[in-house]
């Protein structure tokens, strides 16, 4: 037996405003939404293809009532692939994200940010050719 990593969820105030946000970092689309909820990803998942093999999982956002309370114990790493890391990391500003301090200090490869709603990403070393 065996299970697969079809979903990462995040709970959020506003699903619709952070899948938006996302879907425009990751050029995914929506692929469900229902109230409450909006599930996004750069594919649209079936059964038969999950357990054919390990696809990509898709992102959810799910409504809650209460607000972050602490540093993110789990976030997302992305890696530009066709611009520079400043160049990325300015965009995303651009589409809402703000730079953050965690401690990670000044000489770093990468760049801390969060999405509109505080949650911590980073952005990695450019895989641009």
């Amino acid at each position: 037996m065996t299970s697969r990593f079809t979903e990462l969820t995040v709970d959020c105030h506003d699903p619709e405003r952070l899948a938006a946000f996302w879907c425009a970092v990751l050029d995914f689309k929506v692929i469900d939404r229902s109230e409450g909820k909006v599930e996004i990803g750069s594919w649209e998942p079936t059964v038969e293809d999950v357990r054919a093999r390990q696809m990509p999982p898709t992102l959810q956002f799910i409504q809650v009532p209460e607000g972050r309370s602490a540093k993110n114990r789990l976030h997302l790493d992305v890696s530009p692939i066709d611009a520079g890391t400043e160049d990325e990391v300015n965009r995303l500003l651009g589409l809402g994200a703000s730079r953050a301090d965690v401690g990670q200090g000044a000489d770093r490869s990468w760049v801390v940010m969060t999405d509109p709603e505080g949650n911590e990403f980073c952005v990695l070393r450019t895989l641009a050719p």
